[in-house]
C-alpha cells in the first residue's frame, strides 16, 4: 500500500473487524450482552439504539478502551493483545473531543499528529484543514470556535494518521445543518477510501443515507442486523417495540 509523505507507516492492516458473542459487564449491571457482527473496508455500519442501548460501551470496546467481560473482537487476524499496534490504526471520535482550546486549530492538528509519529506533521495538519474546510481559521484559537467548528477539527484529529478503523460515537450530537452536512460528506470520504467506518448514533434522518448496514441494540442486547436500510425509521420503531426473542439478528 503506498502512503502519502506525511504519512506514519502502516503497522499493521485489516480489512474487517469481527465481534464475537461480546458480552461487558460493570459490577452487577450488563452493559452488552452477547453481540456479534462484522464490520468491512469500504462499508459504513451503524450502530442504533437508544440512550443506554450499550452503544458508547461497544464503541468503547472496539476501540480497545475496554476489554469485554467474555467474548471477543478481532481486527484481521490481530486482536486487542496486539497493543499499541493495533491502537495505531483505529480513529476515535466520541463524546470528549480532545482538543486543546487555548491552542488553534493548527496547532492542536500538528500536536496529535507529532502523538502519533506522523512523518510531517506540518502537512497533516494542513491537509485536515483543507478537508475541514477550515483554512481561514486555521490560527484562531479552538476556544473561538463554534461547536460545528469543534466538531470538524475533533474529527480530522481522529483521523490524523489515516486509520483503519474509525469510531464515531454519536457525532452528529449539537450540529448545525451545515456542519452535519460537512460531516456526512466526509464520511462518504472515508467510506470511499476503503476505511472501515463504524457510527453510533440515534439520529436516523442523517444516518439512513449513509449506512451499509445497521445494528440494533436494545437494552446491551443485539434487536436485528439489516443491509442497506432505507425506511430507517419505521424499521426502528418496529426494532424497538418489538419483543427481543422476535428479532432475527
Amino acid at each position: 500500500m503506498s502512503h502519502s509523505p506525511h504519512q506514519s507507516p502502516a503497522a499493521l492492516e485489516f480489512t474487517s473487524v469481527a465481534v464475537e458473542e461480546v458480552s461487558r459487564a460493570f459490577g452487577r449491571r450488563r452493559a452488552l450482552s452477547r453481540v456479534s457482527f462484522r464490520a468491512v473496508q469500504g462499508e459504513i455500519l451503524g450502530v442504533l439504539g437508544p440512550n443506554g442501548a450499550g452503544k458508547s460501551t461497544l464503541i468503547g470496546i472496539l476501540a480497545t478502551l475496554l476489554r469485554p467481560t467474555s467474548g471477543r473482537v478481532r481486527y484481521g487476524d490481530a486482536t486487542e493483545s496486539t497493543g499499541a499496534t493495533l491502537r495505531a490504526r483505529i480513529g476515535v471520535l466520541g463524546h470528549d473531543l480532545f482538543l486543546y482550546p487555548e491552542l488553534t486549530a493548527r496547532e492542536n492538528l500538528e500536536f496529535f499528529a507529532g502523538l502519533h509519529a506522523v512523518g510531517d506533521p506540518a502537512a497533516a495538519a494542513n491537509d485536515a484543514l483543507r478537508r475541514a474546510g477550515l483554512d481561514a481559521r486555521a490560527d484562531d484559537p479552538v476556544s473561538s470556535f463554534s461547536r460545528g467548528m469543534r466538531q470538524r477539527v475533533a474529527l480530522e484529529r481522529a483521523l490524523i494518521h489515516r486509520p483503519r478503523l474509525v469510531l464515531l460515537d454519536e457525532p452528529f450530537t449539537g450540529l448545525d445543518d451545515a456542519s452535519a452536512a460537512a460531516l456526512v460528506a466526509r464520511l462518504r470520504e472515508l467510506r470511499a477510501s476503503g476505511a472501515i467506518v463504524i457510527v453510533a448514533t440515534h439520529d436516523l434522518e442523517l444516518a439512513e443515507p449513509l449506512l451499509n448496514h445497521a445494528l440494533f441494540l436494545r437494552d446491551g442486547r443485539p434487536a436485528a442486523s439489516i443491509p442497506a436500510p432505507d425506511r430507517l425509521r419505521a424499521v426502528y420503531q418496529d426494532v424497538m417495540t418489538r419483543p427481543l426473542d422476535e428479532t432475527r439478528p
